[in-house]
C-alpha cells in the first residue's frame, strides 16, 4: 500500500516535469512511518533523549502514533543532533551527528517521498545515494566511457565541504520547484536549523549545511547538486563545447571528460564561477586538469575517482589500456586503520581474531575486488599479514612467533584470499 502511494507519486513526476505537489503532508501517516520502520538500522546509536532503536522498537506503536499525532497537529520538534567526533587518517577528528530516532524515522519517511519524485528528474549522470545505483556503477561507466578514446583531457573536481557549505534558502527555493506544501517543506526546514549538541555541552545553530547524520541529508545533496551542476552541464556546458564532453558524480565528487582541451579549460574557469553563485568551491588541492588521452598511454598520467586510480598503460602487444588500481591515498589509509583496528584487538582468542579480520578483508574485496586490480589487492593482504604478525607479537613481551610458526598459524585458521567480484 505504501509503495503503491510512493509509484503514484513517481508516476506524477514523470508524466509532468513541471508538477508541484500539494499533498505530500498527508502520505505522513503512522502507517506510512511503520512501513518505513522496517528500513532503520536497529544498531543505531541513541541521540540526545538517549533512546536508541532497541528501545524505540520497545513501545513501537505507541511511539510512532504519538510522532504521527505530533506531525499531523503540528506540535512535531526536531530534537538537538548530538555531535560525535572519531579519528580520521593523520590525527584529524571527523565529526559525525547522531539525530534522535524519532527524528530519523520521520526523515526517512521525507526523503522516501523525495525520492519518489526526484528520482524522475536525476540525470544519468549522477550515482551517489540512490537506488539501483552506486559506487561501482560509476565507475563501470566511467570505465567505458573513456575507453572508446574519444577523449584527451579529464578535469578530476571536489567540492569543498559542500555537506556544510549548502545554502538553506537556495535549497529551499529549489524543493520550492516541484514541492507546493508548505507543512512538508516546513519539516525539512524544522532538521535544517535544529542545534547542534557539542561534546563540551554547546549548542550551535548551523547556518549552513544539511542535517549531519539525517536520514534526509543524502536526497537533499543530491538535489542541490542536481540543479547547481547535473543540470547546468547537460544544458549549458554540453551546448557551448566544440567537441564531445562527459560528466560522472557521485555525491560531491565528479570527473568531467573532454574531447577539446580548450573546453575542458573554460569549463574549469566557469566552474568556479557556477559554485560560487551557490556559496561553493572548489577543494584546489583535489581539483585539476590533466591530460588523459589514449594517444598518450606511456606519459603514465592519472586521476583517482571513488577510491581508485585511473591510468593509461599498454598491453604486451604496445596497444593503449585503460588500467584501475586501488588509490595509493586509499590503501594507506586503509592499512593505518587495519593497523589501528590489530591493536585494539590483538588479545582476542585467535580463533575470533582470525574471523573478525576475514569479515574485514571480504568487505574491502567486496569494494575494491574489481577487474584488473588483483595485484594491489594481493599487495594489500600481503601487508595486512605483517601488521598481524607485527600484532601478535606485541602481545606479550616475549617473542610469540616466528615467520615460519605464523605462517603455521595463518595456514590453520586462514586469511580470506584475494577475490575479483566485480567484472566490468
Amino acid at each position: 500500500m505504501k509503495q503503491t502511494s510512493l509509484q503514484g507519486i513517481a508516476n506524477k513526476a514523470a508524466q509532468d516535469k513541471t508538477y508541484r505537489f500539494r499533498n505530500l503532508f498527508g502520505v505522513l501517516t503512522a502507517g506510512f512511518l511503520f512501513w518505513c520502520w522496517d528500513s532503520i538500522n536497529r544498531r543505531a546509536s541513541a541521540g540526545v533523549d538517549r533512546i536508541d532503536a532497541i528501545a524505540y522498537e520497545d513501545n513501537l506503536i505507541g511511539n510512532i502514533q504519538q510522532l504521527a499525532q505530533q506531525v499531523k497537529e503540528g506540535t512535531y520538534r526536531a530534537k538537538l543532533v548530538l555531535r560525535k567526533y572519531i579519528p580520521k587518517v593523520g590525527g584529524k577528528l571527523r565529526p559525525l551527528g547522531i539525530p534522535a530516532i524519532a527524528d530519523k524515522l520521520l526523515q526517512l519517511a521525507v526523503a522516501k517521498v523525495l525520492d519518489a519524485i526526484y528520482e524522475q528528474d536525476f540525470l544519468p549522470c549522477s550515482y551517489g545515494y540512490r537506488p539501483r545505483r552506486g559506487a561501482h556503477q560509476a565507475i563501470k561507466d566511467l570505465t567505458s566511457e573513456l575507453k572508446t578514446g574519444k577523449y584527451h583531457v579529464v578535469v578530476e573536481a571536489d567540492i569543498k565541504g559542500f555537506f556544510n557549505a549548502i545554502n538553506h534558502d537556495l535549497l529551499m527555493d529549489m524543493l520550492a520547484k516541484r514541492i507546493d506544501d508548505k507543512p512538508f517543506l516546513k519539516l525539512i526546514c524544522k532538521w535544517l536549523k535544529a542545534g547542534l549538541l557539542e561534546t563540551d555541552g554547546q549548542v550551535i545553530h548551523p547556518l549552513l549545511g544539511t542535517p549531519q547524520g539525517g536520514s534526509i541529508s543524502p536526497i537533499l545533496a543530491n538535489i542541490y547538486l542536481h540543479h547547481v551542476l547535473d543540470e547546468w552541464f547537460e544544458k549549458t556546458v554540453r551546448t557551448h563545447c566544440r567537441g564531445q564532453v562527459y560528466l560522472c558524480r557521485y555525491a560531491d565528487d565528479f570527473v568531467c571528460a573532454f574531447q577539446n582541451s580548450q573546453d575542458a579549460q573554460r569549463f574549469y574557469q566557469a566552474l568556479i564561477q557556477r559554485l560560487a553563485r551557490f556559496g561553493l568551491e572548489v577543494a584546489e588541492d583535489k581539483t585539476q586538469i590533466i591530460e588523459f588521452s589514449h594517444c598518450k598511454a606511456k606519459a603514465k598520467t592519472k586521476f583517482d575517482f571513488l577510491g581508485f586510480e585511473f591510468r593509461w598503460g599498454v598491453n604486451r602487444w604496445g596497444k593503449p589500456i585503460l588500467k584501475r588500481r586501488t588509490s595509493r591515498d586509499k590503501l594507506r589509509a586503509s592499512l593505518v586503520k587495519f593497523k589501528a583496528w590489530f591493536q585494539i584487538h590483538r588479545e582476542l582468542p585467535k580463533k575470533i581474531l582470525f574471523a573478525k579480520l576475514n569479515s574485514k578483508l571480504i568487505g574491502y574485496y567486496n569494494y575494491y575486488g574489481v577487474t584488473g586490480n588483483f595485484e594491489s589487492l594481493n599487495r594489500f593482504v600481503y601487508q595486512v599479514k605483517g601488521l598481524l604478525f607485527k600484532g601478535l607479537n606485541e602481545r606479550s613481551q616475549r617473542l610469540s612467533y616466528n615467520w615460519k610458526g605464523f605462517k603455521e598459524l595463518v595456514k590453520y585458521f586462514g586469511i580470506a584470499k584475494p577475490r575479483i567480484l566485480h567484472a566490468f
